[in-house]
């Protein structure tokens, strides 16, 4: 259900504000009526903000102040769409003599249109509180002020859909020749591949990354576009000879910042370099990686 907030600050609002040099004068002048401000502008739309002073409801012994807006009627002609904007209104008053504002707003925007044209508070705050001798809400010799907040909250047009898709099964090796004369700092990249509507890279850093600098073969899966999202994947390094592939399966969304998803220390390189274990083979490296699921995200 909708709800509402009475708090206060020591902001000012920030669209449109009021101030009465005699609110005494004012409330004679207006009585049972409202005052309507000149026109200001929010959100591209044109408004007035009305302040009854004597309240707009009529009907009760113990009169409130009444806060409204009104929007200008050519702002929901020509455009026939419903607005619907965020409604804060304020008053300013006085504690230990720093200004403040009261203020209230709902949790729920408010809704115009051409039949629809106003919206307000009837009971913001006691009449009462600006006709007694000293009241916080009086100042300067007998001022106050009142103001509106108006944040016009823009069309929904913007949103994604993510999906998830397990029918996949796609693999790739990677042949890295001339791997002995790899062993260094730096990475290598594989061609691009296609898996899923998207293109994909594998990544080694030959000689470790991270944790596994000096010690481990590091391998990576990779979005081309550095998309994110959720995949499931196996990455493997081929045995040649053939024996026991080495094998660890990613789950789960990028664990990597700049390497998507994949291990630091995915081998040990003394096994790499063993000749008799079969994973370099005529100084080839195999690499391979099956993708299995991923998630897929569409957005207007």
């Amino acid at each position: 259900m909708p709800g509402q907030l009475r708090l206060s600050r020591e902001r000012p609002p920030s669209s449109y504000s009021v101030q009465f040099e005699s609110c005494k004068t004012m409330m004679d002048l207006v009585k049972d009526g409202y005052y309507e401000s000149r026109p200001f502008t929010a959100g591209g739309l044109n408004w007035t903000f009305l302040i009854y002073p004597m309240g707009i409801n009529k009907n009760i012994l113990i009169p409130y102040v009444s806060l409204y807006v009104r929007i200008d009627n050519s702002s929901v002609i020509t455009d026939p769409q419903d607005v619907y904007a965020e409604i804060k209104f304020f008053s300013k008053y006085y504690y230990l003599n720093s200004p403040f504002y009261s203020y209230y707003e709902e949790f729920e925007p408010a809704m115009f249109h051409s039949f629809k044209r106003e919206w307000g508070v009837p009971d913001f705050l006691l009449t009462s509180f600006f006709t007694v001798p000293v009241s916080a809400y009086l100042f300067d010799g007998g001022k106050c002020e009142f103001g509106v907040n108006v944040f016009v909250a823009p069309p929904f047009n913007n949103w994604e859909k993510i999906s998830y898709d397990e029918n996949i099964s796609t693999n790739f090796t990677w042949n890295l020749s001339d791997f002995s004369t790899l062993i260094s700092p730096d990475f290598n990249t594989s061609e691009p591949f296609s898996s899923g509507g998207r293109n994909w890279l594998l990544k080694v850093y030959p000689n470790g990354y991270g944790v596994g600098t000096d010690n481990s073969l590091s391998l990576y899966l990779l979005s081309e576009s550095n998309e994110k999202g959720y995949v499931r994947a196996n990455l493997r390094v081929l045995n040649q000879i053939p024996s026991n592939n080495v094998e660890k399966q990613v789950e789960g969304w990028p664990n990597a910042a700049e390497n998507g998803w994949g291990f630091e220390e995915f081998m040990p390189l003394s096994d790499l370099k063993d000749g008799t274990k079969g994973f370099v083979v005529d100084d080839v490296l195999q690499v391979e990686v099956e993708i299995m699921a991923l998630s897929k995200t569409s957005s207007s």
